[in-house]
């Protein structure tokens, strides 16, 4: 008989509990949502950031801006192939002379 009594009441006790985690459970499943979410938000705009960067590189970069500031701005203009000079040197093939 005292064993049925314990029992009820383990079972009377275990049923709340239960019931409580499942309720922390879900309160906690909804914060880790409410952060993914967030999370996602922030990433689109870091990639939206991203995007725009890559596109002012490419425009700063274009060779054709370079090729003008060059020009008209620094005053530079383009070496004819006539005024290059290249300069060889001729060695022993592992690199020491000797």
């Amino acid at each position: 008989m005292m064993r049925r009594y314990i029992l009820l009441y383990v079972m009377t006790l275990t049923i709340p509990i239960c019931l409580a985690l499942v309720v922390w459970h879900s309160v906690q499943y909804a914060d880790i949502e409410k952060d993914v979410a967030r999370l996602e938000i922030e990433q689109k705009e870091w990639v939206k950031s991203n995007k725009s960067l890559i596109e002012g590189i490419a425009v700063l970069s274009a060779s054709e801006r370079i090729e003008y500031i060059a020009i008209y701005e620094l005053g530079l203009s383009k070496v004819k192939p006539e005024r290059v000079l290249q300069i060889r040197i001729q060695g022993s093939s592992n690199g020491i002379d000797g």
